[in-house]
């Protein structure tokens, strides 16, 4: 069966190194969310984003500018 579709937050990078720098960041950190392959329904970016839930997104954003992670776009997909 097919699983249910889900909003969640997906947040793209111009690069592989900041996608991984991101990863990084987060597991040291504890923040949840997880490298993915940019969705077929954006074209951005390195090919790599970074997937949390959409109530995470916030904080997410905020501790990206904290850490000086930039961003190149953050979207909200049906995942």
């Amino acid at each position: 069966t097919m699983r249910k579709k889900e909003l969640k937050t997906v947040i793209t990078f111009e690069t592989t190194t900041q996608a991984i720098g991101m990863e990084s960041a987060c597991k040291e950190y504890q923040i949840e969310g997880r490298l993915i392959p940019v969705p077929k329904e954006i074209t951005a970016g390195c090919g790599m984003a970074w997937m949390t839930s959409l109530e995470n997104e916030e904080s997410v954003v905020q501790f990206m500018s904290e850490h000086e992670i930039i961003p190149q776009w953050v979207f909200q997909v049906e995942i």
